[in-house]
């Protein structure tokens, strides 16, 4: 798993209604990729909708701001329109860089077991270096605590 102090594995990923993203193409701007299990659930879309409404003060801070998810970018387009969403959403669909953060897991759902993404975010600084890392995120209140992070840095 990634954590605080590591270099941030770099990655390619489309982006939905946009260009591909890599990672150190962004730098020097600071980072925010936050990863979460599925578009248009309800956790999921609490964390959007309050990213998305911070997305003004975290452009101010220079930071960029990325949803990950394995949804494809299609999906991603719908999520995006249905709530009006303005966070770019990068699709990995074959979950290699979820896997290369350490957030696909193992989880377990009424006693059966699956993988799937562990909703965490990473803040990553000029130097392309994790400067904050959140597992097992809860999402209420969680956008705004990136935010001042960002702004800390």
């Amino acid at each position: 798993m990634i954590d605080t102090g590591q270099t941030a594995p770099d990655f390619t990923l489309p982006q939905d209604g946009g260009p591909d993203i890599t990672l150190s193409a962004l730098r020097p701007a600071p980072v925010v990729l936050y990863f979460y299990p599925k578009d248009d659930t309800s956790g999921c879309t609490k964390e959007a909708i309050a990213f998305s409404g911070l997305m003004a003060e975290f452009e101010a801070a220079g930071a960029r701001v990325f949803g990950i998810s394995k949804d494809s970018v299609e999906k991603h387009g719908k999520f995006r329109c249905k709530h009006d969403l303005s966070v770019p959403l990068l699709s990995d669909d074959g979950t290699d860089v979820c896997e290369r953060y350490g957030v696909w897991v193992e989880k377990s759902m009424y006693g059966k077991k699956y993988f799937g993404i562990e909703r965490s975010t990473f803040l990553i600084d000029a130097s392309g270096t994790v400067a904050r890392a959140w597992h097992k995120v809860k999402v209420d209140g969680h956008a705004d605590e990136v935010l001042a992070a960002v702004r800390a840095l």
